[in-house]
């Protein structure tokens, strides 16, 4: 079964629970004692088998296993994953540091908690586009989230407040970036991850306009790195599908207004206050994912 067909375990999970939620509260006790006993005993007994396999496969043949996220959060459910939890959160900032770079950013990873919390500390930011923290709130989470589902909670060390601006700074005198602490729900879902296909055969220079789910986007490649953008200049208003890939710059055709897609979109030469909408985007070996902003009255 291709990886993107495969049930997204939390999911299921979740939805186990809440059937067994639902028996309890509706059914015969007896009935729900027996319920709750039925699926203790298959996760037990595939969780037998998933040991097993893993006692039996030397590295080589385990490692293209571990790579697969319904196999690997499989083996993380039974405690069969041969990588800590601490591993995996590292390995995962590493791969979202080339995109914090692009924001002028950083993570430092501070430590994980015996509830599976993990703490981390964000410097860094790009001056004059509050969005760009956005992007990388999410990028991070959504790493995290893919490489250890156990991870509870992500919290973010010496964060400022979403009203307090992008001018704080911390003991070194480095900019924090302007993000809620991570154990604060949002009201609704800020943006939806979407898999894009054929983006991974883009070529070095060069650019396409898309769309993700709802939002008009822009994906260029710069020195074989993607990045993502709302598809509107700030300047004029108007589309960047015509748009000319100058090195880092993009050129809107129709203003000749020039913003660094490098560095989160700010705006280079004419109107340097300018800045595009960046999309937060991770290029990982199963394909590219882009966040779209979920719009007011999307379910």
């Amino acid at each position: 079964m291709p990886e993107t067909d495969a049930p997204d375990a939390q999911a299921v999970g979740s939805r186990v629970e809440e059937l067994l939620a639902q028996l309890g509260s509706a059914s015969d006790p007896a009935v729900a004692g027996q319920a709750e006993e039925l699926v203790g005993l298959l996760v037990e007994f595939y969780g037998a088998g998933l040991a097993r396999i893993v006692e039996l496969l030397d590295e080589p043949a385990l490692t293209p296993l571990l790579d697969d996220k319904l196999v690997a959060s499989l083996l993380v459910l039974h405690d069969l994953h041969p990588r800590s939890t601490e591993e995996r959160v590292l390995a995962a900032l590493e791969t979202v540091r080339p995109y914090l770079g692009s924001h002028a950013g950083d993570v430092e990873y501070l430590g994980l908690d015996s509830d599976n919390v993990v703490q981390l500390r964000l410097a860094g930011s790009c001056d004059g586009c509050p969005s760009s923290a956005v992007t990388v709130n999410l990028a991070i989470e959504k790493a995290i989230e893919d490489a250890a589902p156990e991870v509870t909670r992500v919290d973010v060390d010496g964060v400022t407040s979403p009203g307090s601006g992008l001018d704080a700074t911390d003991s070194e005198g480095r900019t924090l970036l302007p993000l809620s602490p991570a154990d604060k729900e949002p009201a609704a879902p800020a943006a939806t991850w979407v898999q894009m296909d054929g983006l991974g055969e883009l070529g070095q220079g060069r650019l396409i306009a898309t769309q993700v789910s709802a939002t008009a986007a822009v994906v260029c490649n710069v020195a074989g790195n993607l990045y993502a953008y709302a598809d509107r200049c700030a300047g004029c208003g108007g589309g960047l599908g015509d748009a000319v890939l100058e090195g880092a710059l993009l050129r809107c055709v129709a203003c000749d207004q020039r913003y660094d897609v490098v560095r989160a979109g700010r705006g280079a030469g004419g109107d340097t206050g300018l800045h595009l909408d960046p999309l937060p985007l991770l290029a990982e070996g199963d394909g590219v994912r882009i966040a779209a902003p979920v719009h007011a009255g999307s379910s």
